[in-house]
């Protein structure tokens, strides 16, 4: 069996060259290979980058993929990271490489990435409807044998759009039940139309039914006694599921799967242990946040940080220059909406206690400064922290990885 994502393909990418498409980055990089780059080691803020500039550190993603995988493989749980978080290839490849099983997707389109690196085992977390999609999967199923990818269906309507789409196909496309949740997202709300969804299914010769899968996190990241009991009973009914539809499956090795980045320790204690005689079943994790942690959403929610397991470190941070101070306690910093997260959180200013981005324009933070920083000046660089990861790498096409003394040892290509 050949490796989980084709690593020539990856490493390919060190040998194209930049130019003026990566925001950030120096211009006297333009036509050198991020090999040359990362050969000469530069420190960044004296090789002429631009503000702002989002960076990762190197200490940071080793730290949390070592954290994360000693993690899953004492709760006995598998590891199939979501590729939305980044989208990067050379990521993929390390979370991978440190066990990962599979790699999660949430669209045909990201799929589409993914097997242009080769990636052999994909989850796809989605009800596939669209022709086009679906005749694109089976055409990828019959081009190799060893592709492998599991979708969700959460309707009759989805088996019949499903099973008519792939008349064609060479083998069957896997697929999970989804079970939801009031108020939630996508999957069935009643144990009836689980029920009925499986048995639709199995009576399809274009489908195979292969396990169950589910969304804690649907409504919501609180972390609450309140919270944490629902998510807890909604996860019950997943395992209700799993065991109610055990004749029904068409494989012996029956997968269930679950799992944000705030509630896997929760899908662990309630989706591991205790299947009925006979049953094998296989626990998959889709978290994908884990990789660079964060300031804001996950530093308050993540179980590492909760339990005290000795927890994450935030690997990802945007820099950016003060370019207007307008008020004594305020300061203009040329970062916006185009270059950081907003959506769970503003950034997080480092190393200036008292101090909070109050908002954002397209361009620009509002950095409200403690009484103590009024020698903030224009000029100054300034590092921010970020609150759900997943909504800045969508704004940088490459991203430099830095060591301890600011040194580029990596550049991180992202493909959304």
């Amino acid at each position: 069996m050949r490796s989980p994502i084709d690593h020539g393909a990856v490493a390919a990418l060190a040998d194209q060259p930049l130019d003026w498409r990566y925001k950030g980055l120096p211009a006297e990089w333009w036509g050198a290979t991020p090999a040359q780059i990362c050969g000469d080691s530069p420190e960044l803020f004296s090789a002429g980058v631009l503000g702002p500039v989002c960076v990762l550190r190197a200490s940071a993603l080793t730290h949390n993929l070592v954290t994360m995988a000693r993690w899953c493989r004492r709760r006995g749980v598998e590891l199939a990271p979501h590729a939305k978080t980044h989208l990067a290839p050379q990521l993929l490849a390390r979370q991978l490489d440190a066990g990962a099983v599979a790699v999660t997707a949430a669209t045909v389109s990201q799929v589409r990435i993914l097997r242009a690196f080769g990636v052999r085992d994909v989850l796809l977390a989605n009800e596939v409807v669209d022709r086009a999609g679906l005749v694109w999967l089976a055409r990828e199923m019959a081009a190799d044998p060893e592709f492998r990818v599991v979708c969700w269906v959460d309707s009759l309507r989805g088996v019949e759009l499903m099973s008519a789409a792939l008349a064609d196909a060479v083998r069957p496309l896997d697929v999970c039940v989804e079970v939801g949740m009031a108020g939630g997202r996508t999957g069935c709300r009643t144990t009836a139309e689980v029920d009925a969804v499986a048995r639709a299914v199995t009576a399809s010769p274009r489908l195979r039914l292969v396990g169950v899968a589910g969304y804690e996190a649907a409504c919501g990241q609180d972390v609450n006694a309140e919270a944490l009991a629902v998510v807890t009973g909604y996860l019950t009914d997943v395992r209700a599921a799993v065991e109610r539809l055990a004749t029904a499956f068409e494989t012996d090795d029956v997968l269930v799967t679950a799992g944000g980045s705030t509630y896997f320790d929760l899908v662990t204690d309630v989706l591991t242990g205790g299947w009925p005689a006979g049953l094998t079943v296989r626990t998959v994790l889709r978290s994908g946040c884990y990789l660079t942690h964060d300031d804001g959403l996950y530093a308050r929610t993540s179980p590492l940080q909760r339990a005290g397991a000795g927890g994450l470190t935030a690997a990802m941070s945007v820099w950016a220059q003060v370019i207007s101070r307008p008020e004594e306690e305020l300061a203009l910093v040329g970062m916006g909406r185009r270059d950081v997260s907003f959506d769970q959180g503003l950034p997080v200013p480092r190393l200036l206690p008292g101090s909070e981005v109050t908002r954002l324009n397209d361009q620009h933070a509002y950095l409200r400064l403690g009484a103590h920083d009024t020698g903030v000046r224009v000029g100054d660089w300034l590092e921010f922290g970020v609150s759900h990861p997943c909504t800045t790498f969508d704004k940088w096409p490459m991203i430099p990885v830095l060591d301890d003394g600011n040194r580029v040892v990596d550049l991180i290509r992202t493909y959304f």
